[in-house]
């Protein structure tokens, strides 16, 4: 079995105003709340999502890829 790299940045796009931003996610914690640099709308994560990457974000937070599907705590 081949180790799997986890994938340390995620471009979040924004649902108001499609903003794209590619950002380094934190390593050792969800993150619950990204203000868009385009319109200021604060996101946070859907119902059943752990962070806003899981949410908006092209790649799952680094727990989620290193657990393989584990929600972060």
């Amino acid at each position: 079995m081949t180790p799997t790299t986890v994938k340390l940045q995620s471009t979040i796009t924004c649902p108001e105003c499609n903003h794209q931003a590619t950002e380094t996610m934190p390593t050792s914690a969800c993150q619950f709340f990204y203000e868009c640099k385009g319109c200021g709308t604060v996101l946070r994560p859907h119902k059943g999502d752990c962070c806003v990457y899981c949410s908006y974000g092209t790649e799952v937070c680094p727990p989620m890829q290193d657990d393989g599907g584990s929600c972060c705590k």
